[in-house]
C-alpha cells in the first residue's frame, strides 16, 4: 500500500483534500447537533431530578444572573433603581429572553441581601446555554454593564455568559500547532520535513471533526467530544508522521531512495504506528464499561479521530514522501549526502551516552526514577472528586465576580442550593427538621405542583466544600428517614456528588479493564510476560504521578495565578475516566516504540543488555521529541477558555511528560537491564496458542557490494572496543572487509564501546579497528549462519599486520 500511495501521489493527496473539503461543507451545511445529554440512573438527584421535570415542565430555558453591588447607601436607592431598571427593561424587551424576575417586583425582596447593597436579577432565556445565540448574550452583558459607574458594580453570572467569555476559537489550537511546529524543526531542520507532520495531522483532526460533527445527528454527541477529539487527534497526529518521517529520513541518509526509504518506513514504523493507533482506540473504549452513557458520543468522536489520523499517516504521508522527494532533508544534510555518501547513522551524542550509563547504573537510575515519581503522586492521597463551576473562573472575570458578590450578599452555599423533593406534600416537621439541621442557613417550600413539593434548602458552605457533601449525606441517610416521607435530595452539587461517587466506584472496573486488554495486546506482540506487566505497572506509576500533579496544581492552588486558572477545587469527577483512557494509550505509543526497537535486537542477537542499551539509544531521541510535541499542545489548551479542559490539558501534559522523560527514558530500561533475559521470557505452552502479530519487522540494510560467500541469509558482527583495562573506546573505526579488501561496511564505536557492522552473507571477512590515541588491530573473522559477537581489545602504540 505504501509504495503504491508513493507512486500514486497525486491520486492520493486528490482524495484526501477533497474527502476534508466535503466533510468540511457537509458538516457546516449541517450544523451542530451536540446533546450534552448526562444521565445517573438509579442516584437519588436522578430520581429528584425527574420528578422536578413533572412538577415544573416548563422551565427549559437557560437562567443566569445579574449582579449589582453599590459601594454606599442601598440598592433601593432611587438613584441605583433609575440606573438598574432601565437596564433590565431592556434585557427583558430583547428577542430570545423569556423572562427576567427583578428584586423590584411584588416577590422579589428576597432578591435582596440584608445590609440592602446587593441585589440579583434573573434572566431566563427561551432556549438552554448551548442553543442561545451569542449575539443576544453579548447585547445583554452590554446592557447590564452600560449601568455601571458612579459606585455601582454590575456584574453577570450563568452558563450563556460563560459563553462570551471564551477566547476566539481555535487559539488553544493554533498556539499548539505552532509550538509544535518549533519543536519539529528543531529536530529536522528542514521545513518541509517539518511541515509534514503537521499536514497529516490536520488533515487526520479535520476530517475527523467533521465527520464527528456529522454523526451529531444520529446519535448523542457532547460538545466535549469535538474538544477531545482535537486535543488528541493533533497529539497523536503529530506524533504517528514524526516517527514515520524520522525513519524515512534515516533511509534515505543510509543510501535508500526516496522510494525504498518510504516503502521501509511504512513497513516498520508504520506497522508500529497501526499498532499503536489501536491500542489508543481500545484505550478510549474502555470508557464504555463504565456505563455512563454521555461517555458513548466521547468514545465514538475521539475513536474516529484517531483511526483517520492513523489512516492519514499510512497513506497520506507516504504520498507527500513521494512529492518531496530528497528534500525531506536539509540542504546540509543533501550535500553531505551527495559529498560522502550514505552514512550508517549509528547513534551518538547524548542518547548513546545515556543510554551507556543506564546499562552501567541501572539500581541508581531506577531507585531516582522511582523516587521522582512516588514524591509526584504524594497529593493523590488528598484526591478530591467534585465539579467545576463558575467560582473557578479567573478574578478577573464577570462570571467570578458575580459568584463571589452572591456568596458575599446571601452566603457561600447560595451559588449551589440543594433541592429536597418530595412526592406530595411535604409536611411542615420535614422543613423544620431540615431548617435545623447542622450546616443548611436556610430552607423554605413552594406550593405543592403536580402532585410534587420543592423544598430550596441553601447550605451554609460552597458547593465544592466538603461539608456540603456531608450535609447531603445527612439529609438523605438521618433527616429525610426519621421524617418518614418519601424525599430525594437533588440539584447541581447533589448531581455533582452522586457522579463524583459513581465515578469512583467504576473507576477499578475501567482501569482493570483498559491495563488488561493492554496486556494481552503486548503479550501477543512481544511474546513476553514480563514486558507487558512491566508496562502495566509504569503505566499505574505515570496515572498516580499525574493525578499529584493535578492534585497539587488544581486543588492545592499551587501556580494556578502563574496560569492565569482562577482559584483552586476538587478535581473535575469526569476527568480521571477520560484522561486515564488517553493516557494508557499514549503511554502504550511509546512503550511499543521505545520496546519494539529492543525486541528487534534481541530477536537478532540474543543480548538483552546491547537490546536494551541499542533500542534506548536509537528511539529515545524521537521519543522525547514526540513528548515534547504533545506536551506543547496539550498546555495550549490552557488558553481555551474552558477550565476543565484547561485541567485536562495540564494533566495529561504532566502525564506524558513523565512518562516519556523519565519512565520511558530511565526507569524502564534501567528495569530491564536489572531483570536480564528474563525480559523475554513466554512458556513454551503460551508460546503455542498465542497468534502471531509482527509489529515491526526488522528493517532492511542499505544495499552493499555483494563479497564472496557461500550462500545464505545476511548476518551481523557486533561486541565492544575496550582498552586492556576494560575502559570502553568511543569513536573507534571498526571497518569490514572482504577477503579481496573491499570495504563492506564501516561505523564508528558508541559512547561506551559497542559497535555492530553489516555482514552480507555468512563467510570470512576481515574486521578492522583503529582509533587515534591507540594502534590498530585486524583480524579474521568466520561469520556463520547467526550473528557473530566479537570483542575487540586495542592497545596502546600497537599495529597488526595482517596477510
Amino acid at each position: 500500500m505504501a509504495r503504491w500511495c508513493y507512486r500514486h501521489r497525486l491520486v492520493v493527496l486528490l482524495l484526501w483534500v477533497g474527502a476534508l473539503f466535503g466533510l468540511g461543507a457537509a458538516g457546516t451545511s449541517a450544523g451542530t447537533n451536540y446533546a450534552d445529554v448526562f444521565s445517573l440512573p438509579n442516584t437519588d438527584s436522578k430520581t429528584a431530578y425527574d420528578l422536578m421535570a413533572k412538577a415544573f415542565p416548563e422551565r427549559a430555558g437557560d437562567t443566569d444572573t445579574v449582579v449589582w453591588k453599590v459601594e454606599e447607601g442601598s440598592v433601593r436607592d432611587q438613584a441605583v433603581r433609575s440606573r438598574i431598571e432601565p437596564a433590565l427593561k431592556e434585557i427583558g424587551a430583547m428577542k430570545g429572553v423569556g423572562e427576567v424576575t427583578d428584586p423590584y417586583g411584588a416577590q422579589g425582596a428576597a432578591q435582596i441581601s440584608k445590609d440592602g447593597r446587593i441585589a440579583y436579577a434573573q434572566v431566563t432565556f427561551a432556549e438552554q446555554a448551548n442553543a442561545v445565540p451569542k449575539d443576544l448574550v453579548q447585547d445583554v452583558v452590554d446592557a447590564a454593564e452600560h449601568a455601571r459607574g458612579d459606585g455601582l458594580q454590575v456584574e453577570l453570572g450563568g452558563q450563556a455568559i460563560t459563553r462570551v467569555q471564551e477566547p476566539p476559537t481555535g487559539t488553544a489550537e493554533i498556539v499548539g500547532i505552532l509550538a509544535a511546529a518549533v519543536v519539529l524543526f528543531l529536530a529536522f531542520g528542514s521545513l518541509f520535513a517539518m511541515l509534514l507532520p503537521i499536514l497529516v495531522a490536520l488533515f487526520g483532526v479535520g476530517t475527523g471533526v467533521f465527520s464527528t460533527t456529522l454523526i451529531s445527528h444520529v446519535t448523542n454527541v457532547p460538545e466535549l467530544a469535538s474538544l477531545l477529539s482535537t486535543l488528541i487527534g493533533l497529539g497523536v497526529g503529530i506524533d504517528y508522521a514524526l516517527f514515520i518521517v524520522t525513519r524515512h529520513r534515516k533511509g534515505i541518509q543510509r543510501g535508500l531512495d526516496p522510494e525504498e526509504a518510504a516503502v521501509t518506513a511504512l513497513n516498520t514504523s508504520g506497522r508500529a504506528v497501526l499498532f499503536a493507533g489501536g491500542t489508543v482506540c481500545i484505550a478510549l473504549a474502555g470508557m464504555l464499561v463504565t456505563n455512563l452513557r454521555f461517555l458513548d458520543g466521547v468514545v465514538i468522536g475521539t475513536s474516529l479521530t484517531v483511526v483517520l489520523s492513523v489512516l492519514a499517516a499510512v497513506t497520506l504521508l507516504p504520498a507527500l514522501l513521494g512529492l518531496l522527494g530528497h528534500r525531506v532533508l536539509s540542504r546540509r544534510q543533501r550535500r553531505k549526502l551527495a559529498a560522502q555518501g550514505p552514512d550508517t547513522d549509528r547513534p551518538s551524542g547524548l542518547a548513546a551516552r545515556w543510554s551507556a550509563t543506564v546499562e552501567r547504573r541501572p539500581r541508581a537510575v531506577a531507585v531516582l526514577a522511582v523516587a521522582v515519581m512516588a514524591v509526584l503522586a504524594l497529593p493523590l492521597l488528598s484526591l478530591r472528586l467534585g465539579t467545576v463551576d463558575q467560582g473557578n473562573d479567573d478574578a478577573s472575570s464577570t462570571t467570578r465576580k458575580a459568584y463571589d458578590l452572591l456568596a458575599e450578599g446571601f452566603g457561600p452555599g447560595f451559588n449551589g442550593p440543594l433541592q429536597v423533593v418530595v412526592k406530595g406534600d411535604a409536611g411542615e416537621s420535614l422543613v423544620t427538621a431540615i431548617r435545623q439541621t447542622e450546616g443548611v442557613a436556610q430552607a423554605g417550600s413552594a406550593p405543592p405542583a403536580n402532585g410534587v413539593t420543592v423544598i430550596q434548602v441553601v447550605p451554609t458552605t460552597s458547593p465544592q466544600a466538603k461539608k456540603t457533601d456531608e450535609l447531603i449525606d445527612t439529609l438523605r441517610d438521618e433527616v429525610i428517614p426519621d421524617a418518614g416521607v418519601e424525599a430525594h435530595v437533588g440539584g447541581v452539587t447533589a448531581v455533582s456528588k452522586d457522579f463524583a461517587s459513581v465515578t469512583a466506584d467504576r473507576l477499578p472496573y475501567f482501569i482493570a479493564t483498559i491495563i488488561g486488554l493492554g496486556f494481552l495486546l503486548l503479550l501477543i506482540a512481544f511474546r513476553s510476560v514480563v514486558v507487558p506487566l512491566t508496562a502495566a505497572l509504569m503505566n499505574l506509576i505515570a496515572a498516580a504521578a499525574s493525578f499529584g500533579v493535578l492534585v497539587a496544581i488544581f486543588q492545592w492552588g499551587w501556580g494556578l495565578d502563574l496560569l492565569g486558572l482562577g482559584k483552586e477545587g476538587p478535581i473535575a469527577a469526569f476527568l480521571p475516566i477520560i484522561m486515564l483512557s488517553l493516557l494508557f494509550g499514549l503511554s502504550m505509543d511509546y512503550q511499543v516504540f521505545l520496546v519494539s526497537r529492543m525486541h528487534e535486537e534481541w530477536v537478532h542477537t540474543r543480548d538483552n543488555a546491547r537490546a536494551v542499551r541499542v533500542g534506548l539509544a536509537e528511539t529515545s531521541r524521537v521519543i522525547n521529541s514526540a513528548a515534547l510535541i504533545m506536551v506543547c499542545v496539550f498546555l495550549a489548551f490552557v488558553l481555551s477558555g474552558d477550565y476543565g479542559a484547561a485541567m485536562a490539558g495540564v494533566g495529561l501534559a504532566a502525564a506524558v511528560a513523565l512518562d516519556a522523560f523519565i519512565l520511558r527514558t530511565a526507569l524502564v530500561p534501567a528495569a530491564m537491564h536489572l531483570l536480564g533475559d528474563s525480559n523475554w521470557w513466554l512458556p513454551q505452552w503460551l508460546e503455542k496458542r498465542l497468534p502471531h502479530l509482527a509489529v515491526e519487522p526488522k528493517e532492511e540494510a542499505a544495499p552493499a557490494t555483494a563479497a564472496p560467500s557461500s550462500g545464505g541469509p545476511a548476518s551481523a558482527v557486533h561486541g565492544f572496543v575496550r582498552t586492556a583495562e576494560g575502559e570502553p573506546v568511543a569513536g573507534a573505526a571498526v571497518s569490514l572487509l572482504s577477503a579481496g579488501g573491499r570495504q563492506l561496511d564501516r561505523v564508528e564505536s558508541l559512547a561506551d564501546g559497542s559497535y555492530i557492522v553489516s555482514v552480507p552473507a555468512p563467510g570470512t571477512y576481515l574486521l578492522a579497528t583503529t582509533a587515534p590515541a591507540y594502534g590498530s588491530r585486524a583480524r579474521h573473522v568466520v561469520v556463520g549462519e547467526g550473528p557473530l559477537v566479537y570483542d575487540v581489545e586495542l592497545v596502546e602504540g600497537e599495529v597488526d599486520a595482517v596477510n
